[in-house]
């Protein structure tokens, strides 16, 4: 039952957030930031890092993951200098800190400054060390490259202000006597322009509460037994926003400020899917940062970061990367929500290019079944659908393709181009059946991915994806919905795995080699709604809410065995936060279970 006024809920959600926050397993941030404030876990001090790639500094476009942190060792400290022992007490908006000398408090005052709240008529104040170079050895020398700008300051009265040169960088000592509602401000910049205003903290605290606040009262209400885990998915939707800067034009989400820097393309389509319900034009600008970026042949590259964009990987072979289609389908659950035409036309063109770029450089035979050339552009990394090599004609890159194509033909009627939406609806059905010409093996029940015209035996649901296309055969369908509801196959406690259960390629720890991804599970309900097997679409709907709420954070993916979250999975993951949301309002709503995307 959805029950309490607007302003009762967002109450009520920045409550239910207390302590939930746990800052040292995923960042205190804030949207737009690249600064992520973490606790160390077992020593009483922070560190920042930088959701920055910096690729002009270390040009390895993963030497982000293994950067130290730009401040660590921050401390709080007392009149004769000595570390604070702290209890923090996590809010969206603001740390409090519980010392034997008063109340501290952080907030963000902005996207590039923190502000420290200092407890009234004391001499107090912070330890740090900044490493504000990087520097290495090269076969020729060394060089030394600036990474980001430091400026600390402080409300209060200074007593001390030592800098050290440390351990390759500096070493701040700066205390203050501090009266009411005194600060200390960090500002972290590119620009040598430090300059910066330092309000009374009560000022920076208001704020900070106010962007969140204004946050939480857009969001749809949800059953009370969704409302902890919609809070936290909502923060992180939030939280891991990135304001724009270099080649990322719009303000976007990255996956993980932990784990993902940057845009990925068929993230932030479903990115989208949860922003649709409280900002449109945010959840538009998912998608316009991306075609921003699209590449004059048409492709779309797999992610773009401040500095570049990611068109080719090295590994496991040299290639073209880009990820699935999903754009004009997530344009189109937008525009369901929010239409507006405008926007179908300012992005029609550059979709059509990218569905053309599909046919045109990944169908090697010309039979009409497009295939990937890298196995990273199918969004499933290690599947073992690519160990035996690449090209790959797959099931799930030619059902992506008949629903972008029936999505686009809505949007061409929508702009009253009637005779091209009939097209795009002649050209998803034949896609249809090219897939059971070629891939469809009737002995089996399945649709096989082939390599080299071979069959890749290796069972996924993504042999089980043209359900999604909503035009198969009945006979045809009736045996994927079998395959799908088998118990031994995908149908287990923990639904959906990325390899079937009795497929001895299966393994539950291994990103997409077992794992369940949620998002995978939101293209079945879509799926099962299409072809009106509601009852089923609410059993992986109910059972994919249960696995997220089981845990206290929102990770990348889930053990198919026993659903805790491998090692390896990223925490604060966009999509799974995004997918929750949108499945807890369907569910608290009831909406008519009926989707017409892919279905010319």
């Amino acid at each position: 039952m959805i029950t309490g006024s607007s302003t009762e809920n967002t109450i009520a959600y920045l409550g239910l957030l207390q302590n939930h926050i746990d800052v040292t397993k995923v960042p205190f941030s804030d949207r737009g930031s690249r600064l992520l404030l973490w606790k160390a876990p077992d020593s009483p001090n922070f560190f920042v890092k930088l959701a920055e790639r910096l690729t002009t500094i270390q040009p390895d476009i993963e030497a982000y993951l293994r950067r130290p942190p730009f401040i660590d060792g921050l401390f709080l400290l007392d009149a004769d200098g000595e570390p604070l022992d702290f209890e923090v007490v996590t809010y969206p908006h603001i740390l409090h800190l519980h010392t034997r000398i008063g109340e501290f408090a952080i907030v963000f005052k902005d996207e590039k400054t923190l502000a420290i709240g200092l407890p009234p008529h004391v001499t107090t104040g912070i330890q740090l060390h900044v490493q504000p170079q990087f520097w290495e050895t090269t076969e020729g020398g060394g060089v030394f490259k600036s990474v980001r700008n430091l400026a600390y300051s402080s409300t209060g009265r200074i007593v001390r202000n030592q800098i050290t040169p440390d351990r390759g960088g500096y070493s701040v000592e700066f205390l203050v006597e501090s009266d009411i509602d005194d600060a200390i401000y960090l500002s972290v910049r590119s620009t040598p322009d430090l300059q910066h205003d330092m309000p009374a903290f009560s000022v920076a605290r208001s704020a900070a509460e106010s962007r969140w606040r204004a946050w939480f009262e857009r969001i749809p209400p949800v059953a009370e037994r969704y409302r902890l885990t919609y809070a936290y998915a909502w923060w992180i939707m939030a939280n891991n926003l990135i304001g724009p800067q270099g080649r990322i034009a719009y303000e976007a989400m990255m996956p993980s400020k932990i784990a993902y820097v940057g845009l990925w393309l068929w993230d932030s389509a479903l990115h989208a899917l949860a922003f649709r319900h409280v900002d449109p034009e945010l959840a538009r600008n998912q998608i316009r940062a991306m075609l921003a970026c699209q590449l004059p042949d048409g492709m779309l590259p797999d992610a773009i970061y401040d500095e570049g964009v990611i068109d080719t990987i090295d590994h496991p072979i040299f290639a073209e990367v880009t990820k699935p289609p999903i754009l004009a389908w997530a344009a189109l659950k937008l525009h369901e929500t929010d239409p507006d035409l405008a926007f179908l036309e300012e992005i029609y063109i550059a979709l059509v290019r990218w569905n053309a770029w599909w046919f045109a450089m990944n169908d090697d035979d010309v039979d009409g079944i497009v295939q990937y050339n890298h196995p990273y552009s199918s969004g499933l990394d290690d599947n073992p659908l690519w160990d035996y090599g690449m090209p790959v004609e797959s099931p799930d890159l030619n059902t992506y393709l008949c629903v972008q194509m029936g999505s686009l033909a809505l949007m061409a009627e929508a702009l009253g181009m009637d005779s091209e939406g009939a097209m795009w609806r002649r050209r998803a059905a034949a896609i249809v059946q090219r897939m059971i010409k070629d891939l469809w093996d009737d002995e089996a029940g399945i649709f096989w991915a082939l390599h080299n015209e071979q069959p890749i035996r290796v069972l996924t649901p993504f042999n089980l994806y043209p359900l999604w296309t909503g035009q198969l055969p009945p006979s045809i369908q009736d045996r994927l919905l079998a395959h799908l509801t088998n118990p031994q196959a995908f149908w287990g406690e923990f639904v959906l795995p990325s390899v079937a259960y009795n497929d001895p390629h299966f393994d539950p720890e291994t990103m997409w080699r077992g794992p369940v991804w949620v998002n995978i599970n939101y293209f079945f309900i879509e799926a099962l709604r299409q072809i009106d097997q509601h009852e089923l679409a609410d059993e992986l709907r109910d059972k994919t809410l249960e696995l997220v709420m089981s845990h206290a954070s929102i990770h990348e993916y889930y053990n198919a065995i026993n659903g805790q979250p491998p090692v390896k999975a990223a925490d604060i993951f966009g999509w799974t936060a995004a997918v929750f949301i949108d499945l807890a309002i369907q569910a608290s709503t009831n909406p008519p279970a009926t989707s017409p995307e892919g279905n010319p």
